[in-house]
């Protein structure tokens, strides 16, 4: 069941692809719902929460076993060495225990609702994780092209300073102030880069793959008008709400099952026996005895539990407090879902109005620095009023490029925390969606004790190891730093500094 903000066509809408030679965001959420390790390993262990229902029917069905035993006198006893094969066949039926296996097939049944529940939370957070590593390799990208284009621009500026310097129509300082701000852009323009690639490992640890060429992000679909409409939202679809109170039922299930420990239990039994004594049935008994005899015998069982210690006693509150203790913690995700909703809420709305100052400020930076430039051709502005422009330009470019990605990364923050940005949302067509129920159906009632599963062998999940592991028996090499410039002293007295390092 889902809220009535997004309508049909929003939601279609919400992953579009673009250009089909580009990743797309609906390219990276496919690759991420197929091959995540989160998401896969989540999957295995919903599997295993599937078993446990099995587990649980097991015990309400009938259990035969046979025995077989070989043996041989080694003394001589009566009228002779003895010699003979058992052969021995047990059933138990169990009629009634208390209501303990109902309990426990219903408590299996609630962990595996809360299972379902937990891989929907676990698509959301990696959706969203997935959303954040994709905007943030855009906005790098685009910091990366803006430092990169100022360095161009300030190397511009460095060279007609210079020329100008030369007919004496600026001064050094001049030259000075134009050389120290393309200093600082190109320190500015490594240190972007380096985040740009930290990002791009974050994608690919994410995602799987590398990105290239990404596109902008599709449209958000209608979000909430107000943070109470998306609490209201939150409180009816997100799935760790959905998980604790399945949780929640499993535990008072767990309390009837140790109160079932106070009850009779009642077993229809039956057995069956058979001895073959190999021809030595005239040594041991009498002559013309029968080598074979047998027995057979049914009847029902019940015992009656007295006393046992205070066993009982402690199970049942032990399991009260575990109740207690899910319930608790069912209050403390209640306040997380409401918190994260309002907090994304508030991000969004804030983003939003960055973005607005933002754009408001790049344009006023733009005509400001055309007019500085055109003051400087008169000579009523100097290089440093230029310069200051210029980085001023830049500061919000980049703060509007950063506030466009929080925007987006925080509504879909937001769709998360209401429980819409799991995969029935996102409408992915990346293939076959994985469904939960196929597995359940097909191993809660298997009644065979041989049927494995395949051994697990190579993960489903995407490995990313490109290259092979560093030699770390390689002698360790000495790289000197660079040289300085010009007028700027080293460390170490004027000397280049070594740095010992092992060999990557």
């Amino acid at each position: 069941m889902r809220g009535g903000l997004l309508s049909a066509a929003a939601l279609g809408a919400l992953l579009i692809g673009s250009a089909a030679e580009a990743d797309t965001l609906r390219d990276a959420l496919n690759r991420v719902y197929a091959a995540n390790p989160t998401l896969t390993g989540q999957r295995a262990q919903l599997r295993g929460l599937d078993e446990a229902v099995a587990i649980a029917r097991a015990l309400g069905r009938p259990q035969v076993s046979a025995t077989a035993g070989l043996n041989q006198d080694l003394t001589r006893t009566g009228g002779g060495n003895g010699r003979n094969l058992n052969l021995g066949v047990d059933v138990s039926y169990p009629l009634f225990n208390g209501g303990s296996v109902r309990n426990q097939i219903r408590a299996a049944d609630e962990r595996v609702l809360a299972g379902r529940a937990l891989l929907r939370a676990v698509e959301g957070d990696i959706f969203t994780e997935a959303v954040a590593a994709y905007m943030d390799v855009i906005r790098d990208s685009s910091i990366v092209a803006l430092n990169r284009n100022q360095v161009r621009v300030l190397e511009t500026n460095l060279q007609a300073s210079r020329d100008r310097f030369e007919v004496g129509d600026l001064t050094r300082t001049d030259v000075a102030q134009s050389e120290a701000r393309l200093e600082l852009a190109r320190s500015a323009l490594a240190t972007v880069q380096g985040r740009l690639t930290s990002s791009e490992e974050n994608y690919q640890r994410v995602i799987g793959d590398r990105p290239d060429n990404l596109q902008p992000p599709p449209p958000l679909p209608t979000l909430p008008g107000t943070a109470d409409q998306a609490v209201q939202v939150a409180l009816s679809n997100n799935a760790d709400l959905v998980s604790i109170a399945a949780q929640i039922r499993a535990a008072e299930r767990d309390v009837a099952i140790a109160r079932a420990d106070r009850l009779p239990t009642v077993n229809a039994i039956g057995s069956g026996r058979g001895t073959n004594f190999l021809g030595t049935a005239d040594e041991q008994f009498a002559p013309g005895a029968s080598n074979t005899q047998t027995s057979t015998s049914v009847g029902v069982q019940g015992r009656i539990p007295i006393y046992q210690g205070g066993l009982v006693g402690a199970r049942v509150r032990q399991a009260q407090a575990f109740q207690g203790q899910l319930i608790e913690q069912g209050v403390a995700v209640e306040r997380s879902v409401v918190a994260q909703t309002r907090a994304a809420f508030a991000t969004y709305r804030a983003s939003l109005e960055a973005i607005e100052s933002n754009e408001t400020a790049v344009a006023a930076n733009q005509l400001a620095l055309e007019g500085v430039r055109a003051e400087q051709t008169v000579g009523t502005r100097n290089v440093l009023d230029v310069l200051n422009a210029e980085q001023e330009l830049l500061n919000s470019q980049v703060q509007l490029v950063s506030a466009r990605r929080d925007a987006y990364v925080a509504g879909f923050n937001l769709l998360n925390a209401m429980g819409q940005a799991e995969v029935e949302d996102l409408n992915l067509d990346g293939g076959p969606l994985y469904d939960p129920v196929a597995n359940y159906n097909r191993v809660t009632r298997r009644t065979g004790d041989w049927g494995d599963d395949p051994r697990p062998g190579q993960p489903v999940a995407t490995r990313t190891v490109t290259v092979g592991p560093p030699d770390t028996s390689a002698p360790a090499r000495t790289v000197p730093l660079p040289p300085a410039r010009p007028n700027q002293p080293t460390q170490g007295q004027g000397q280049n500094t070594p740095v010992t390092q092992p060999n990557q």
